[in-house]
């Protein structure tokens, strides 16, 4: 019979039912905006070059998308406008300018898809949502065409449509018709 061994702070979390930390796959930041102005047709996951004092901040949700936007330099990824507050407790040489680019983290194939594809179709690059994967910063990338206003307007009835609908054969099924 053999005893799994487990540290004091984990005995004790145990013991009491408490849970010691966020998981590890977490939302830090999403841009709900995003999903109403564009049509998303590819989503891509990649990483981001970070600071350390960005990674704090981000960690306590102190982060903006609304604006921000991925382009290609030089065969390379980059994130901008994307506003990331500075951490409170960071000075000095350990401050960040919050509203620099950041440089993505993607496959060279990868850029390279993507930015022939930008080019070819006239789509944009747009961040859905900033993620804490394994202890690591990961922003997921939405390949998206820009929606105008009527194009919006039909999205909302369609999706109005389909709720009426998921409602009433919800009413059928419990026999409430």
């Amino acid at each position: 019979m053999e005893k799994e061994t487990l540290t004091s702070s984990r005995r004790l979390a145990v013991r009491f039912g408490t849970h010691m930390a966020k998981s590890p796959n977490t939302n830090l930041a999403t841009n709900r905006k995003a999903r109403h102005d564009y049509e998303i047709l590819d989503v891509v996951e990649a990483g981001i070059v970070l600071l350390g004092s960005e990674v704090k901040s981000l960690r306590g949700g102190m982060v903006q998308l609304v604006d921000a936007y991925a382009r290609v330099i030089d065969g390379e990824m980059w994130l901008d406008g994307v506003h990331i507050s500075p951490y409170r407790f960071a000075v000095g040489a350990g401050a960040h300018d919050p509203d620099r680019a950041r440089k993505l983290l993607l496959h060279r194939s990868e850029i390279e898809r993507l930015h022939d594809r930008i080019a070819r179709e006239r789509l944009a690059l747009v961040p859905l949502a900033i993620k804490l994967v394994d202890g690591k910063v990961k922003v997921e990338l939405a390949l998206a065409r820009g929606r105008r206003k009527g194009d919006k307007r039909q999205v909302i009835a369609e999706r109005d449509v389909q709720r009426e609908m998921q409602r009433s054969l919800g009413r059928q099924r419990k026999g409430m018709i």
